[in-house]
Order: structure tokens, then sequence, then C-alpha cells
């Protein structure tokens, strides 16, 4: 028996040192070695993605779930130190508040009437704009393309007071009228960015498309609503919901412009932002100011409170509409002009 078991060990260090052996040999063929490199680089790489993925998500769905957490908690449990997560007492008072403070139903009214007339507009001026540093050659060109880049880099503040005086005078202060005029001329929110995709975009477009409308008798606005915006399905997509959802969440503008100057103009972006001065008011108004206590709007715990529960319902119909557009807004990422000449 003895001699068995000693058989069985000596197999087994014979079997261990033939694959060492082995092991040995294939890693002194180079192809050997780049292949080991490269499935070794291949599992970093899919351990580096997962932690960027991993961390990402938990930066961009932590403030949301916490925000949700909050929202259902009653106001009477904002200074309870044993509620983390799951609300002691559920609760719909802090919905009715904010609806009230954020006047809901006219704010978003008013706040989707302006976001798809700019959207609209800005589509339509950018492309135009675009189209023509993509396949006109005209004087100073290149400075002017430059000056487009310029708009991207200056902050909003430093062109906004000039702007603020002009529509004065033109009385188009207090209504959605300044916001449609500069997305029209292609001054809207971001716009500088819009251009610079657009004209990428047309610049990939095959020349020999235009050539043959052309040859059709075809003149260039023909060539451009005809040929070219069926073909930019993508850079029209990505551009539209960039234009809506940045329009959606502005709030300097629509306030310097239009919510500041008219009370009765209320957006949600603007009305969020001054939810807090208006707050002691909306408690009297829905007779809950004694209930909840007259010192309430002095403490930072229930002003966050409202505040949440505010950002979360402002946030609710984007969440709603992206649920609708998320195939159409990834395949106009896919589609849109970035990589081009």
């Amino acid at each position: 028996m003895m001699t068995d078991k000693t058989e069985t060990v000596q197999n087994k260090k014979a079997i261990i040192k033939a694959r060492l052996d082995s092991a040995k040999e294939w890693s002194k063929d180079p192809h050997n070695r780049r292949m080991a490199a490269q499935e070794g680089q291949h599992v970093f790489l899919k351990v580096l993605r997962f932690v960027i993925l991993f961390g990402l998500s938990f930066v961009i769905i932590y403030p949301i779930l916490q925000q949700i957490s909050v929202a259902f908690r009653a106001p009477t449990d904002i200074n309870n130190v044993s509620v983390v997560w799951i609300p002691e007492t559920f609760s719909l008072e802090n919905f009715r508040i904010a609806f009230q403070a954020l006047d809901y139903w006219n704010a978003l009214r008013n706040t989707l009437f302006i976001s798809v007339v700019a959207m609209v507009l800005q589509v339509v001026s950018t492309s135009i704009v675009g189209y023509a540093f993509a396949r006109f050659t005209f004087p100073l060109k290149n400075l002017l393309f430059a000056l487009v880049l310029l708009t991207i880099i200056v902050p909003p503040a430093t062109l906004a007071f000039p702007q603020f005086l002009y529509f004065r005078q033109l009385g188009m202060l207090g209504n959605p009228s300044s916001i449609f005029l500069m997305s029209a001329l292609g001054m809207g929110i971001k716009s500088g960015i819009f251009i610079f995709l657009f004209r990428q975009f047309f610049k990939s477009i095959p020349y020999e498309l235009e050539e043959a409308a052309q040859v059709d008798g075809a003149g260039a606005f023909r060539i451009f609503y005809q040929v070219i915006m069926p073909n930019a399905k993508g850079a029209i997509i990505t551009v539209a919901l960039f234009a809506f959802v940045w329009q959606w969440n502005d709030s300097y503008f629509s306030g310097l412009f239009i919510s500041g100057t008219n009370v009765d103009f209320p957006i949600l972006a603007h009305r969020l932002t001054t939810l807090v001065h208006g707050l002691q008011g909306t408690l009297t108004s829905l007779g809950i100011w004694s209930l909840i206590g007259q010192n309430v709007t002095e403490n930072p715990l229930f002003v966050s409170l409202i505040l949440n529960t505010a950002g979360i319902l402002v946030m609710a119909p984007l969440l709603i509409m992206y649920l609708f557009v998320q195939r159409l807004f990834v395949e106009g990422i896919e589609r849109t002009g970035i990589t081009g000449q």
C-alpha cells in the first residue's frame, strides 16, 4: 500500500513538472506572450470599465433615490434622526406644498410651450447655418465659424445685460418672444454647439447627392430641405432633444426675460430657484402654516425637503419623455456628425 501511495505522489509530481515544462515552452513563444498580454489587457479594461460605469451609476442614481426617499417623508418627521432611507410615516404633503409653490400646472404648460417652440426654431436656424458652413465658400468663413465657436466659450451672463436692454427697448420682456427671437436667429441656448454638430454631420454627407440634385435643376434651398435634411435625421433628433432639455432646465434667461418681469407667466425652472422666497405664503394659503410650525421655513431640513420634492416634479416630465424617445436618442447620438471632417 505504501508503494501505491509513493507511485501516486510520483505521478502527481510528474504531471505537475510536465505542466510547468509545457508552460515554460508555451511562454517562450513570442506569439503566445503577445496573446497572454492582450488577454490580460482585455481583462483589465473590462474591470476598469465596470468600475467606471458602476461609479457613474452610483453618482447619478444615488441623489435621485435620496430625493424620492425624502419626498415621501412626512414633514413632522424631518428632524427624526432615526429615519435614513425608508420614511417612518409616508405622506404626500410635500407634493401638495411643492405643487402650490411651483404653481405647477400653469408653469408646466408655459415651460412645455416655450421648450417646444424654442426647440423647433433652434433646429431650423442652426441647421441652416451649419449647412452654410459645411458646403458654401464665402469671405471670412473661417473667422465667422471661429466666432460661432467662441459663443460656446463665452459665459451667457456677459451678453445678458445688453440683450436685456435691447429686448426692453423692443417691448419684448415678460413674454416668450425674446427667447423665440434668440432661438430663431441662432443665438439661443447652446446654439454654437448645435451649429458645430450640424456642420460636422453635413460635411460627412457625399457631395454626389447634391450634384445629382443640381443636375435636375434644384437650387440651394431645395437641395437643403429635400435632399440634405431627410438624410440628417440623426443630427436633427440629437439637436432637438438637447435643445428641448436645455430650454426646459433654463432658469437664467427665463427668469431674466420672462418670469422675472412677469409673475403671471411662471416657468418651472425659475419657480424652483425662487421657491424658498414664497414658501411662507404657500404654507399660509394651504392652511398648514400653524400645523407644521411657524418657524418651519427657517428650518434648512424642511426647506431642503420641499426643494427635493419640487425638483422631482420638475424632472418627472423629462424622465417620462425619455422613456419614449430613448431609442431615437441613442440612434441620433450614433448617427450624429461628431466624427465628420
